[in-house]
């Protein structure tokens, strides 16, 4: 809704609602982060499935102590949160293109709450 708003212009401080906004945009759900959604997930499949360095780097691992503090959000953690799985099952269901599919299709089709 941040970035709905950046485009029509609109200072944060204006009370309006996310319908207006919305309806102003001409728009009858929040496309942006479906779109964010969809595009991570098909790249997280895309990655799974071939052997390359993208691969290596998503399922390394770093040595040593982490940092103090709460840990960082970490991709793969919206890609469990969204599909309901964890990574390494999701890795599996992403050999099968067309199950794959599916899953993503589930995971963003969804309606906002109102």
């Amino acid at each position: 809704m941040k970035c709905y708003r950046k485009i029509l212009r609109t200072p944060w401080t204006a009370r309006r609602t996310n319908q207006n906004i919305l309806q102003e945009l001409g728009m009858k759900e929040r496309q942006l982060l479906k779109n964010i959604k969809q595009q991570k997930l098909k790249y997280f499949g895309h990655v799974v499935r071939h052997n390359n360095l993208e691969k290596l780097c998503l399922e390394g691992a770093v040595e040593g102590r982490r940092g103090r503090g709460r840990p960082r959000r970490r991709w793969t953690q919206d890609i469990s949160d969204w599909l309901g799985f964890s990574v390494r099952e999701a890795s599996i269901l992403a050999q099968d293109r067309d199950g794959f599919r599916s899953s993503v299709w589930e995971a963003t089709s969804y309606k906002d709450p109102p």
